[in-house]
């Protein structure tokens, strides 16, 4: 085939219907331009024969049909690579964009549900109906589950993991079964609103009188019931006893000891030989009276006597106030120790369930109501942690146990005017704490009150302002006239004040006094323990009240302060000149304020706002409740930086000096990781100090601190490295402690003294993580009393959420060093224990029992002989059960005793199996735990300890085993 007779490589077929004409002069040059011949080593030349081919093709087509042109596409495509596919997809994306698309393959998952739950129950069955996986995502329980349970619709079982659909079907067959009525149909059952309703049937006249018998019968039993219980005698008591002119002492006593002694006031008149002392605390005078101990008063024995002293009556009505105490409290001694007389107080253990804390109420009540229940458990803004696994929220008030138990609980609160619960958690401070109360409210039917969170340290939040759940304010303080503040209807305003504020301090000694005088009150009830070990801590440990007004304690500390400052070689002069001139300053603000009082009068239109010491300088009528959480803030924020003044002050400058002066007390390096991120912290707070005064010195309604606190946020990362250095500048302390005399010197003379608020290193190193938790709080209430349409509303939700990360992040941090403490004493504490912190194990809680042997395995549980061969100490974690054989060892000449316990098994809680004995003449509270290659018969020494252990152990159980599946 010559070049000649072919133009060019194309084929002939390919150039009919074009405009092609082959030259008539064909030279050598041409047949070359159009040949298949491409000149690969010159580049410039092949790029000008590529370009002459590219338009040579396009040419062809433009000129070409629409079947040949896809023809063409096809056959180019199949040629492609994939990363030319993926070339040719994005140019046709972005040259055809998108219009229609399935959102469910294209969102994530969440949004697909979010998008589908405001669908009604119609159109998501519709839904339902357009492909398998529209079908998966309208069926899933999360969005049936809410639409069951607000139509009371439960699920009698719980739903497998695998399973999807359950709450459907369940929403289906309860709408199926419903009674639906026409409109005509229900006019002739129920009426019409506009039809007269005619004389009463007989079948409603019997109803009313038997609704009045059962009435007069109820009456008439309850008549009888006090009666009886006014007449009858306490026990144990006799002739020779001598009551209190205010009140009889009764103590209800068990075959294991004192039992939960409850108050019922009753007056009687006074006794000519013994004078009662009463102590006034502003509106009652305190009931009941101790009985007189000898010189020996620090002796621990009295503390069971203490226990009898406890002041009760006969019930003449019915209790006034009920108060549910956890145990988990800090410090609950001194509650228990200062609740007023009319008052029932039930100190519950944190680890129990609902039902058994319900069943310990109903014991204790005894079949009567009261007025008002007092909840007093750990919590926050936006929760009550009122057990250890059942904490009340918006998210966990409406599951059926807890729906359960609050109605229940409301059955014991009478219908009087008055009614209603006090929850001592700073709920009001908060947006979702008041939408809880709201909904709570509605819940329980009563009225529901909380602090509003605007008073920081500790738990002095309950001594400031509270509110019921329509955001009414209730101003801390007895008034001139009507009932007292909420918490001091509880408890002694002398007691409540000494645990708000020294809860913390006093936990550690109390502690100590409940491992040494507990051993010798394990007969009495926790109750009475507990009001025994707060009553002796009251008046052997905790100082006396002082009868001085808060003025002159504030002058007082403020000249002491100022003596120590200046280090006056004549202090005594020095304080005495500070209060002359105290007191002239005080004495001409008041004369001025008077004045000016006097010249205005009074002014009705100003709002309610709580009243407090403001140091910045500002009229109070312009203070909202907005302003005062503003300078609840600023306050705070000024003995914060005082604190941390004192670190930077009284430690990190004198061991800086020593050690440049060749008379080092500990390392440079050890003062770095100690006290170097603290001073990084007073840097940043400073700045903030400074931000907050400005906008406090002009504060109005529109005033705007949420950028300022915003600014402050964004450089938390100060705190996270002082956070994540705490534990290891702790263990340097210690180890310096230990190691180095001149430094346990040095902390002797500077810890606890004026100049450090009285607080050591330890105490004042952890005050940034006290503040945080100060910040969230007073952050929620500012956010609550923040309008939507305030220009601050934008910055504070995002202040807000980063401070609860950090205190997230805290509360872990905490967490797990609690669990890594407790695991290390419990390893230590069992002799023989193979290594029990292994993956995310925890305690639990321990018991002791008494371990049985069966002589005859055939004969049944009634008439079993069983023999108590030893006693038992079981360890539950959260993955395993350790049995360990208890030995007592006590002390001569003593009552105290000490315990060992020595490994004997452990068993996994996916194979055990517990069950209950009946009582026989053998053993009684037993109960047999069944491994999988032995059982063990134990008993506990009351019913309550082994219903208490055997719901914990239960509850337990069937979260491992959750966990597993």
């Amino acid at each position: 085939m010559s070049w000649s007779s072919i133009p060019h490589s194309v084929k002939r077929w390919q150039l009919h219907g074009t405009d092609y004409e082959p030259p008539r002069s064909q030279t050598r040059q041409n047949d070359t331009v159009f040949s298949a011949w491409t000149p690969l080593h010159n580049k410039k030349e092949n790029l000008q024969l590529f370009e002459k081919r590219i338009g040579l093709v396009l040419h062809w087509f433009d000129l070409w049909t629409d079947t040949q042109r896809k023809h063409l596409l096809h056959s180019l495509l199949s040629k492609c690579t994939k990363s030319q596919l993926k070339y040719c997809r994005d140019l046709l994306i972005e040259t055809v964009p998108v219009t229609r698309v399935d959102f469910t393959t294209v969102l994530p998952r969440f949004l697909s549900l979010y998008i589908l739950s405001f669908l009604s129950p119609r159109d998501l069955c519709s839904a339902a109906q357009v492909s398998w996986s529209w079908r998966i995502l309208s069926e899933q329980d999360c969005l049936w589950a809410s639409r069951c349970i607000d139509r009371g619709w439960f699920l009698p079982y719980t739903p497998a993991e695998k399973e999807y659909g359950a709450w459907k079907k369940h929403y289906v067959s309860c709408v199926s079964t419903l009674d639906w009525l026409t409109p005509r149909e229900a006019q002739q059952v129920y009426g019409t609103l506009n039809q007269t309703r005619g004389g009463a049937t007989e079948e409603e006249e019997e109803r009313r009188k038997e609704r009045r018998i059962r009435d007069i019968i109820r009456e008439r039993l309850q008549h009888e019931k006090r009666e009886v219980m006014r007449t009858r005698r306490p026990w144990g008591s006799s002739s020779k006893i001598l009551y209190s002119g205010c009140v009889r002492s009764r103590v209800c006593l068990t075959s294991q000891g004192f039992g939960t002694s409850v108050l019922w006031p009753e007056p009687e008149p006074q006794s000519p030989v013994l004078s009662p002392s009463v102590e006034e605390d502003g509106r009652s005078s305190r009931t009941g009276h101790r009985l007189e101990r000898s010189g020996t008063c620090s002796s621990l024995r009295s503390l069971s006597r203490l226990a009898l002293s406890e002041v009760s009556s006969n019930p003449q009505t019915n209790p006034r106030l009920l108060l549910l105490i956890s145990d988990r409290l800090p410090a609950y001694e001194m509650v228990l120790s200062g609740v007023k007389a009319g008052v029932v107080s039930i100190l519950y253990d944190h680890r129990l369930s609902l039902s058994a804390l319900l069943t310990q109420v109903e014991r204790t009540l005894c079949g009567q109501r009261v007025q008002r229940l007092g909840v007093l458990a750990p919590g926050g803004t936006e929760g009550v942690q009122l057990l250890q696994r059942s904490e009340l929220s918006a998210q966990t008030l409406l599951a059926p146990d807890h729906r359960d138990f609050w109605e229940k609980m409301c059955l014991w609160i009478s219908q009087s005017e008055g009614r209603g619960i006090d929850i001592f958690c700073p709920l009001a401070a908060s947006a979702s704490g008041v939408s809880l109360m709201q909904s709570f409210s509605v819940l329980t039917g009563v009225e529901v009150r909380a602090p509003m969170g605007l008073a920081t340290g500790s738990f002095q939040n309950i001594l400031g302002e509270w509110c019921d759940s329509s955001l009414s304010p209730r101003v801390s303080g007895p008034p001139l006239h009507g009932p007292p503040s909420p918490p001091l209807q509880y408890v002694h305003a002398r007691a409540l004040q000494a645990w708000c504020v020294q809860a913390l301090w006093a936990e550690l000694c109390l502690c100590e006094l409940r491992s040494s005088a507990g051993k010798q009150l394990q007969r009495l009830s926790a109750d009475s323990r507990g009001r025994s070990l707060g009553s002796y801590f009251q008046d052997q440990i905790c100082p006396r009240a002082q009868c001085m007004s808060p003025d002159l304690n504030t002058a007082l500390t403020e000249a002491l302060t100022a003596a120590s400052a200046q280090e006056q070689t004549k202090q005594l002069e020095f304080v005495a000149s500070f209060l002359s001139k105290h007191a002239a300053t005080v004495d001409g603000t008041k004369d001025r304020t008077g004045a000016e009082v006097m010249s205005e009068g009074p002014d009705d239109s100003s709002p309610c706002v709580p009243v407090g010491s403001v140091s910045v300088d500002l009229p109070l009528a312009e203070l909202d409740w907005r302003g005062s959480v503003v300078r609840e803030l600023y306050h705070s924020e000024n003995l914060y930086l005082s604190r941390l003044t004192a670190v930077q002050k009284v430690y990190e400058k004198p061991l800086t000096a020593a050690l440049n002066s060749n008379r080092a007390i500990i390392s440079i390096a050890d003062i770095q990781i100690i006290l170097s991120p603290v001073s990084q912290i007073l840097q940043l707070n400073r700045v903030l100090q400074a931000d907050l005064e400005s906008r406090l010195r002009q504060w109005s309604a529109q005033q705007c601190v949420g950028d300022v606190l915003l600014k402050f946020c964004q450089k938390l990362r100060v705190y996270t490295n002082y956070f994540n250095n705490y534990c290891t500048a702790v263990h340097t302390i210690d180890k310096c402690r230990e190691i180095k005399p001149s430094f346990r010197a040095f902390l002797k003379t500077t810890d606890r003294t004026l100049a450090t608020h009285m607080l050591s290193l330890q105490e004042l190193l952890l005050c940034p993580l006290w503040r945080i938790q100060e910040y969230c709080t007073l952050l929620h209430a500012l956010s609550l009393h923040t309008p939507p349409a305030h220009a601050d509303h934008a910055h504070l939700p995002s202040a807000l959420s980063t401070l609860q990360r950090y205190e997230v992040f805290l509360q872990e941090l905490k967490r797990n060093s609690q669990r890594e403490k407790v695991m290390e004493e419990t390893q230590q504490m069992i002799h023989g224990c193979p290594k029990l912190a292994e993956g995310n194990r925890q305690l639990v809680t321990t018991h002791r029992c008494a371990l049985y042997r069966s002589l005859e395995d055939e004969l049944p549980d009634s008439v079993r002989a069983l023999e108590h061969v030893a006693d038992l100490g079981l360890f539950l974690f959260t993955d395993a059960l350790v049995l360990t054989r208890l030995s007592l060892s006590h002390v001569p000449f003593g009552l105290s005793h000490s315990c060992t316990y020595s490994f004997l098994t452990s068993v996994a809680l996916t194979s055990l199996n517990v069950r209950e004995i009946n009582h026989s003449r053998y053993v009684s509270h037993a109960y047999v735990l069944e491994g999988p290659c032995r059982s063990w018969v134990c008993a506990a020494d009351s019913d309550q300890e082994r219903a208490l252990f055997l719901s914990v152990l239960e509850t337990t159980i069937e979260s491992t085993l959750k966990g597993h599946q």
